[in-house]
């Protein structure tokens, strides 16, 4: 019998792409989504996909052991026969909308299948840098390069801060105000987005000096002044950074902004009504969005689904 471990999404709140040039980061769970290992599902049609997904990963698992190139140790001779008897990963974390729903998978292979799994609790600073390195080995073969962030967050199930590759420890999220008029929301754009293609607009924006700056200088300047102001619970500063880095963002990572959304995000800035941010690598799936008046951002954006995620 399956241990049936649920995992969580996750949201990137602060420190998409930053964290690659050395920004503060901050990730939280997200337990609106959540998926599972199982070995029965009412649709035929579901299930035959995730297995032939769970091949095609244990595939490349196998190689990495093969190759001599794996810092991951997992039972593959197991795995291998879960998958021969139907397993899937039954999920309602949708694909391609930044909240993790390849980390979640990842998650629940380590979780499942590791020897000498890294237990989640008593954790030391050294063991989350020490999985996230093989998270990222593990989920590269879906995004290309992986931090390892994502399966990090699903695994723990923890708010993490990352202060830098190396530098990563598990932070208390100050306790949210039931009746706060302001939030943080997320935004649907109603279509999924492909995280490489966008890694790779940033990577060649990279090579320009002029873009190297305003990451250096502006980005890592508001996105981490959001970070320290959120944990403080200070939400004026919050929202004061919060417009700077939107501007930022809209102006310098425009392609991974969809077309639609231009105007939106645009219209908040000048009303000051919300600022809108990129969640996870942008191109489709989320939006962030910070609001001092959810009723207010609300009625603006009523077009589309909107998902109030934290209230203060």
């Amino acid at each position: 019998m399956i241990k049936e471990s649920l995992f969580y999404g996750k949201i990137l709140l602060f420190g998409e792409y930053g964290i690659i040039e050395d920004s503060m980061g901050l990730s939280i769970p997200y337990d609106f989504y959540k998926g599972k290992l199982i070995f029965e599902i009412d649709d035929p049609q579901v299930q035959k996909a995730s297995n032939e997904s769970l091949k095609c990963f244990f595939s490349y698992l196998k190689g990495l052991h093969e190759d001599g190139s794996s810092n991951v140790k997992l039972d593959l001779d197991t795995f291998k026969a879960d998958i021969d008897r139907g397993m899937l990963f039954d999920s309602t974390i949708p694909q391609g909308f930044g909240v993790g729903s390849s980390g979640a998978l990842v998650a629940a292979i380590y979780d499942k299948y590791a020897i000498n799994r890294i237990d989640k609790e008593n954790l030391s600073n050294d063991d989350i840098v020490v999985l996230k390195n093989i998270f990222g080995q593990m989920e590269s073969v879906f995004h290309g390069k992986s931090s390892g962030l994502d399966p990090l967050i699903c695994y723990l199930n923890l708010p993490i801060l990352i202060k830098s590759k190396t530098e990563l420890e598990s932070v208390g999220l100050p306790a949210e105000t039931a009746d706060g008029k302001g939030a943080i929301f997320l935004l649907n754009t109603g279509n999924p987005g492909k995280t490489q293609p966008m890694v790779n607009i940033f990577l060649e924006k990279l090579k320009q000096e002029g873009f190297r700056n305003v990451m250096k200088q502006e980005f890592k300047k508001y996105n981490d002044a959001c970070i320290e102001a959120f944990l403080s619970k200070d939400f004026k500063p919050l929202l004061s950074n919060m417009k700077h880095l939107s501007t930022v963002l809209f102006d310098h990572f425009r392609p991974m902004i969809p077309d639609v959304f231009h105007k939106f995000w645009k219209d908040g800035i000048e009303s000051d009504a919300y600022y809108l941010k990129l969640c996870g690598s942008g191109g489709g799936g989320f939006i962030l969005g910070f609001t001092k008046d959810i009723d207010v951002a609300r009625e603006k954006l009523k077009a589309h689904q909107l998902d109030v995620i934290y209230h203060f």
